[in-house]
């Protein structure tokens, strides 16, 4: 009897437990189910309410550009000295040639006498030595002439006492002497001879040596008087003085720039973009501009690859014509084209963006009393529009002012 009263004991309290929790979790549910939606009332002059449209999404940005000529040519002094006249001011029209800049320096005066002073030393050098080598040319000939009558003499006494001998009307010794005389006579002018052409060889080569020499120290001369025209500093090409760096009596130092001189035979603009585009953005793209209403088409032409203060920097050429107004440190406004156009739903650009990342934007109902909170999906911007991807449909009315002050509410009451 006790086990039994203790079975159905047990059995009535897990009914209980089993009963108990069901209810408490009916109530959760019914609290959920029945939890107010999180409101906030705002007041209609404080909002910017934009229709979806449906039209052709233009891919492009809006970049500030400023006008810079074609091309820059920058003026560095070639030697260095101490500036003694300045002829021409920043913004004065030059011509290639035109001197902008005198400088004196004294090291340089020195080179030049130094280098005077040695040329005229190796030229009296040369004067002295061909000079000498004459002498010796000439003495040398001299004692070939000597020795060739000398072997004449010798051979014809040789000649007189080899026949006197063969008729005994000589002695021996005497045609063994006329012999010897003979011979040692023409080993003298073969020894003559051999110096002669030595002195002649040794002439050519010293001689050539020298003229080396003072052809090098010429040269070398006529490029220090180069330097001496370097002095001078002069426009390298027809353009307009952009800016120098120079007074009178300032030093110089070789290499120094000074100035630089602006090409403006034509124009180009120079913009810095962000770097978000950067993968976007290649040479060859195109560009617009409206001056006095009328469009000018450019051209990217060159992209710097280095990224400074999360912008990079590019240039564009004018494509057929330009303003005929455009002038140097100009600013224009250019619409840069990414891509094609595409078709698709478009919505204003407001300030929303920033807080929600283009995830999610707060939609108007029919009688525009009442926003909701609604997930979308945005692909890319241009300075007009958003390109929706999904989320939301042509005619309906969204907020695109900023959610400040919402707090992330589900729904707003529009007063």
């Amino acid at each position: 009897m006790d086990i039994e009263r203790k079975k159905k004991s047990k059995g009535l309290k897990s009914f209980i437990y089993a009963f108990s929790l069901l209810a408490a979790g009916l109530i959760i549910w019914q609290v959920l189910a029945h939890k107010p939606i999180e409101t906030q009332k705002i007041q209609r002059d404080q909002l910017f309410i934009a229709e979806i449209l449906e039209g052709d999404f233009d891919d492009y940005i809006s970049v500030e550009g400023s006008v810079v000529p074609i091309s820059t040519i920058y003026l560095d002094a070639y030697e260095g000295g101490r500036v003694v006249e300045k002829y021409k001011e920043e913004g004065a029209f030059v011509k290639k040639g035109d001197v902008i800049l005198k400088l004196e320096n004294n090291s340089l005066y020195e080179q030049i006498l130094m280098s005077e002073s040695n040329l005229a030393l190796k030229q009296n050098d040369l004067r002295s030595t061909k000079l000498n080598f004459e002498a010796r040319i000439t003495e040398s000939n001299k004692e070939l002439v000597n020795s060739q009558f000398a072997i004449q003499r010798s051979k014809r006494k040789y000649d007189q006492f080899k026949a006197l001998y063969q008729d005994e009307l000589i002695s021996r010794e005497e045609f063994h002497q006329a012999k010897e005389d003979y011979e040692k006579s023409t080993q003298q002018y073969d020894i003559i001879d051999l110096q002669h052409q030595n002195d002649i060889s040794l002439q050519k080569t010293t001689l050539k040596e020298l003229d080396t020499d003072l052809q090098r120290m010429q040269r070398t001369l006529k490029m220090i008087y180069s330097k001496l025209d370097h002095l001078n500093v002069r426009a390298s090409a027809d353009g307009q003085l952009g800016f120098l760096d120079a007074e009178v009596g300032q030093n110089i130092t070789k290499g120094e720039r000074v100035g630089q001189i602006n090409i403006l035979t034509d124009y180009k603009i120079e913009a810095n973009i962000d770097e978000h585009y950067i993968d976007r953005v290649n040479q060859g793209l195109e560009a617009n501009i409206t001056r006095s209403d009328k469009e000018y088409t450019l051209k990217l032409r060159k992209v710097y690859p280095e990224v400074r203060d999360g912008k990079f920097k590019v240039e564009f050429v004018f494509l057929d014509q330009k303003p005929e107004t455009v002038r140097n440190g100009q600013g224009y406004d250019l619409n840069l084209k990414l891509g094609e156009s595409q078709e698709g739903l478009l919505v204003s650009k407001g300030n929303f963006f920033s807080m929600t990342g283009g995830q999610w934007i707060y939609v108007l109902d029919a009688e525009q009393k009442n926003a909701y909170k609604r997930p979308i999906n945005i692909g890319k911007q241009n300075p007009k529009y958003y390109h929706v991807l999904g989320g939301l449909s042509k005619g309906e009315k969204v907020i695109i002012s900023g959610y400040d002050g919402f707090d992330d509410a589900e729904k707003i009451v529009i007063q």
